[in-house]
């Protein structure tokens, strides 16, 4: 069956799913690969749990007519996804960067919500399979959409830019992050920058941070609206507090707009400023920008506050970089407030730079006024001389468990292969 037919049986039967456990009446089934499995061998379960199709690429698992074969069900996944873009030619908006592409993604959903019917990308779904299973949830009611596109390695971007083909681009920030695939900075930049690429091709607008130089040099030649820290800006803004919680303000035709926010940390300015420029070009009222930037919480483990019974948290356990975990720390360290700890995870896929950037983290933690220090993984544990450091997540356990900190602001930071969120139970 080839793509058209394939969309004409998707018009009637919108529902994708790709696991077999999760089968509502009436879906199409795809049977995906991954490195332990193989979603062929799952299609008859998928048809007796409730899809109506399934759609397979190996003929040893074909059982009728329900069973679709095609060459390759990701690059007909993705197809179907394009097509379906095509169809509907809702505006889109693509958002990349190292750090901050989630919670931005998650700001402009706040924004714009407030005036469209409006998509965007769930969760953490922003790879070749969630990217495609994100587009396909597009309906004709919706107005706008907002996609977010993770990379990985060279090309990545290049090639979710062609399925999500959106009018509009951002690239939060560059930094060292996913190194063991990329390389090196140059080779991120290079795949981020793949964004303004299609951006430029297609004559598409770009937001963008002025105070980027990099950037700003990658975009010449695109419509652009700028958000930073002075007039000279589409949109500027200026932090007012940040202890804990982020207060900012920013200008609009003279007019000062001073924003409470929910988010920690500093670095979250730029976050911000692009979700206000966003909001401005689409039109919607300052004030309605300000109400949804004040409602927003994050309860995704970044960067988010909690209480317990005996300390104040700060969670930012989703994933961690040398680019994010520099500026955690900064952050932490200028809040007013005492006593301080942090525990501190591994930072992953760092390839043959991962004990340098250790390293440099170990003498970031030096410069810190800090009470307390706990490090945890291997990497850690290799170049951090002189801390307190702990293997695996079950030794650092243990040690919180023979003795537990009471009345301490902890920052609690690493990458989500770590399982730090596993340790706030015991704070």
């Amino acid at each position: 069956m080839n793509t058209s037919e394939l969309y004409e049986l998707f018009i009637h039967h919108p529902l994708i799913t790709t696991d077999s456990r999760h089968c509502s009446k009436g879906s199409v089934f795809f049977a995906l690969k991954g490195e332990r499995f193989d979603g062929n061998q799952y299609a008859q379960q998928a048809l007796a749990k409730g899809s109506i199709y399934a759609v397979i690429d190996n003929p040893d698992y074909y059982i009728g007519e329900r069973t679709i074969l095609v060459e390759d069900t990701l690059k007909t996944l993705q197809e179907l996804a394009v097509k379906h873009r095509k169809a509907l030619g809702i505006p889109v908006i693509g958002i990349t960067g190292t750090n901050g592409k989630t919670t931005t993604k998650e700001l402009l959903a706040s924004v714009l919500s407030t005036k469209f019917n409006l998509l965007y990308t769930e969760g953490n779904l922003n790879n070749h399979i969630g990217v495609p299973l994100t587009l396909l949830r597009l309906t004709h009611e919706h107005e706008l959409a907002v996609i977010e596109m993770g990379a990985s390695r060279p090309g990545d971007i290049k090639e979710l830019a062609e399925i999500v083909q959106p009018n509009f681009g951002i690239i939060t920030n560059v930094g060292e992050g996913h190194l063991e695939g990329f390389g090196s900075y140059e080779g991120v930049f290079a795949t981020k920058t793949e964004l303004y690429q299609y951006i430029k091709r297609t004559k598409g607008i770009l937001f963008i941070n002025e105070e980027n130089k990099e950037l700003l040099n990658a975009a010449k030649g695109i419509e652009q609206y700028t958000y930073g820290y002075h007039d000279t800006a589409f949109t500027s803004g200026q932090i007012v507090e940040s202890n804990p919680f982020l207060v900012f303000n920013w200008k609009q035709q003279g007019k000062i707009n001073q924003v409470e926010t929910q988010l920690i940390g500093s670095y979250n300015l730029d976050n911000l400023l692009v979700a206000v420029t966003v909001g401005r070009y689409f039109k919607i009222p300052s004030g309605r920008i300000n109400r949804a930037l004040e409602a927003y919480a994050p309860t995704n483990n970044r960067s988010q506050l909690k209480k317990t019974s005996r300390n104040t948290l700060i969670i930012d356990t989703y994933n961690a970089n040398p680019t994010s975990m520099q500026a955690a720390l900064e952050n932490f360290a200028l809040l007013k407030t005492s006593p301080k700890a942090i525990i501190l995870g591994d930072m992953g896929e760092l390839g043959s730079k991962s004990e340098a950037l250790h390293t440099r983290i170990v003498e970031k933690i030096k410069s810190c006024p800090l009470d307390k220090v706990y490090l945890c993984g291997e990497n850690f544990s290799k170049v951090a001389s002189g801390l307190p450091t702990f293997k695996t997540t079950d030794e650092l356990k243990e040690e919180l468990k023979r003795n537990p900190l009471t009345g301490y602001h902890i920052l609690i930071k690493g990458s989500h292969y770590m399982a730090l969120d596993t340790i706030t139970g015991l704070l």
